[in-house]
């Protein structure tokens, strides 16, 4: 089974595609080996990636908060009804998506917001490889009930407790050779391929690898799915899926 990982940016030059193969069985152990990696995915690399492979890890955020989209089409017609204040609350209710709060609250890391932070630039890119994946028939739900899972890294990082902050950039190579090594402790089962080096020299590199094992995980059972008060506004607005280590019963 392949299990493809993107770490999209709003340009290709910055987005990085993984490719891992689950080996015989799909036993929870089964080996998983890096088989391809690369820098610099346009838009057709990840479409062909997501319709040849059996899953895809997506960090990106997959939608934006409902109440946000209510509220710029109802500015944008004239219609929206006068709140009662426009302070923090009221803003931070308009910003953040069911699965941003679900995350915070479970393990303490705030998603960055897609309405109103430049991560909404590579969001957009997503609409569109969305939309193109979705007309060739394939199931792109946003909630994980088809073929794509949105992954969060530094989420998950942090469940499976493993550096989940400043490990991006030039500067911190030294973190990332270190988290790649923590990541072979925590996967045994994963042959890096000599793509060892690649991601401790490229972040982006390291995030699209993470995509694919978070995606595998999500497969395998071992990621936090959506609660049934949830799944209608997961449809719309996307859903994190974080491995359980350290979730609440």
């Amino acid at each position: 089974m392949k299990v493809a990982g993107v770490d999209l940016a709003a340009e290709a030059d910055r987005t990085g595609l993984a490719i891992l193969n689950f080996g015989e069985g799909e036993s929870l152990n089964a080996q998983i080996t890096i088989d391809e990696l690369l820098l610099g995915a346009d838009d057709d690399a990840i479409r062909d990636a997501i319709v040849q492979a059996g899953r895809t890890g997506i960090d990106v955020p997959l939608g934006w908060p409902q109440k946000f989209v209510e509220f710029v089409s109802d500015h944008a017609s004239g219609t929206l009804s006068a709140p009662e204040s426009t302070d923090r609350e009221w803003r931070r209710g308009l910003a953040l998506r069911e699965t941003d709060r679900y995350v915070q609250r479970a393990i303490g890391v705030w998603p960055l917001s897609v309405a109103t932070e430049r991560i909404a630039y590579a969001a957009m890119r997503w609409a569109g490889i969305e939309a193109h994946v979705r007309a060739e028939g394939v199931s792109v739900a946003r909630d994980g009930s088809g073929v794509v899972y949105e992954v969060y890294p530094a989420a998950a990082l942090k469940a499976w407790g493993l550096q989940h902050r400043g490990y991006k950039g030039q500067k911190n190579s030294e973190v990332r050779h270190e988290l790649v090594d923590d990541l072979s402790a925590k996967f045994l089962n994963l042959e890096w391929n000599g793509q060892r080096d690649f991601c401790v020299a490229d972040d982006n590199a390291l995030d699209a690898v993470l995509a694919a094992i978070i995606a595998l995980e999500a497969y395998l059972g071992r990621c936090e799915p959506v609660p049934a008060e949830l799944q209608s506004s997961a449809r719309r607005e996307g859903w994190i899926w974080v491995p359980r280590d350290a979730l609440p019963d």
